[in-house]
């Protein structure tokens, strides 16, 4: 497929895309939305989107932890496109900046839901079961050296 993975600008046309695609897939099938703090934070954080031509098919944030740890926010594929392999190439993409900028290890906090899709990436859960936006959630890492 003609699948381009890239970094996006904060406060573009793609980035309004990619809030757009998080709002729709993460935020409001639980009632939530946005607020402009939490989206004027999001300047200092790795913005990546997976498109199409000019269609975003997937998008995610990295946010720094500490020095050799990078968080990777708010992994989102369009709903008609998942089990593609989108959700893969993004990870594939985000392991390979995050090596480039020094990284060590890859850790989120997962749904549960999607606890198999990144074990299939090579992840492994890190200690108990948690909520979060009253979803269960599992923390998971994985070593990218």
């Amino acid at each position: 497929n003609g699948m381009g993975l890239k970094i996006i600008e904060h406060g573009s046309n793609e980035y309004r895309q990619m809030v757009q695609m998080r709002y729709l897939i993460l935020r409001a099938p639980l009632g939530l939305t946005f607020s402009d703090e939490e989206l004027a934070k999001e300047q200092d954080n790795l913005l990546i989107g997976a498109f199409d031509e000019d269609v975003m098919l997937g998008c995610c944030m990295l946010v720094k932890k500490d020095r050799g740890t990078i968080q990777l926010r708010q992994m989102a594929v369009n709903n008609n496109l998942q089990g593609k392999g989108i959700g893969a190439s993004i990870i594939a993409f985000v392991e390979s900046i995050s090596r480039d900028k020094g990284y060590s290890k890859v850790m989120m906090h997962a749904r549960d839901t999607a606890v198999g899709f990144y074990e299939k990436c090579g992840y492994k859960i890190k200690g108990d079961q948690f909520l979060e936006l009253n979803i269960p959630h599992h923390v998971m890492e994985k070593h990218i050296f």
